[in-house]
């Protein structure tokens, strides 16, 4: 018997590059972190603060809340490499602040949100020959919002190609975003019926925020009755203990892979 312990965040890249998704996953071969993902990561941690205080009818301002993400941006909780990237904390602090105020003022209070990075119960999944995959973890970044046609996820995510052409950015993240669908329902035996979205803040050049929605990412992972889902792959992954290396990744190189040098298949 063997069961996987596996955070819902890390989910979805197992279907990038399962190869790199294994090394550092499983085998716990993490690379350390850039600038800009202690800059995405400090400023989720504000505008989390911002939405709970919305959520708790607190009287907490956007600049009160902004306090945690020059906490988190100067007090990372992981080592990073200022040297290796091509931001400096000054510029970092800049920009993030700059988001967090733009969050704050014109997207969050336009949001009915229920939940701000949920904390979920464990969803295993049987992989069959002995194998269980645990899903564990908050929904990371991730919000509950009620809308007309229901209730739907919004994750927030950043980045220097977040929004293009003022659209936020989907693509590589439906996989996650199921996920997320998944441990919600299983956790409140509540339906999704609203499409999930993408709240996308750039962080390079102008101070950008933009939506898109993406529907049935719940199906990309379970499948339909004409086709299997993404679970149904992962399964074979684990019964055979054969993580596939992806050499056309854009996350395929020294910066973004931990698995790098020990890889034999990237170009």
């Amino acid at each position: 018997m063997s069961s996987y312990r596996i955070r819902a965040s890390s989910w979805g890249s197992i279907f990038d590059c399962a190869y790199k998704w294994e090394w550092e996953t499983l085998l716990g071969n993490n690379s350390v972190s850039g600038p800009r993902a202690l800059l995405g990561s400090a400023i989720h941690a504000s505008t989390a603060v911002y939405d709970q205080s919305l959520l708790d009818n607190s009287e907490i301002t956007i600049d009160e809340a902004a306090n945690a993400f020059v906490y988190a941006l100067h007090h990372p909780e992981y080592d990073v490499n200022w040297k290796g990237g091509d931001l400096r904390v000054g510029e970092a602090e800049r920009i993030g602040l700059t988001l967090h105020s733009k969050y704050c003022t014109d997207v969050s209070p336009y949001y009915n949100y229920v939940s701000v990075e949920m904390e979920t119960n464990p969803l295993e999944i049987d992989c069959g020959d002995g194998i269980t995959i645990i899903l564990t973890g908050t929904l990371d970044r991730a919000r509950i919002w009620h809308s007309a046609e229901g209730i739907g996820i919004s994750d927030l995510k950043t980045g220097v190609a977040a929004v293009q052409k003022g659209v936020a950015k989907t693509k590589g993240f439906i996989a996650q975003l199921g996920t997320y669908e998944l441990l919600y329902e299983h956790s409140t035996d509540k339906e999704i019926t609203a499409p999930s979205e993408i709240i996308g803040l750039k962080t390079s050049g102008k101070a950008e925020i933009g939506t898109a929605s993406v529907h049935n990412a719940k199906q990309m992972l379970i499948g339909t009755v004409d086709s299997y889902g993404l679970i149904d792959y992962a399964k074979e992954y684990f019964k055979s203990g054969m993580f596939p290396p992806n050499p056309q990744s854009y996350l395929c190189s020294p910066k973004y892979c931990a698995r790098w040098d020990h890889c034999n298949f990237h170009i």
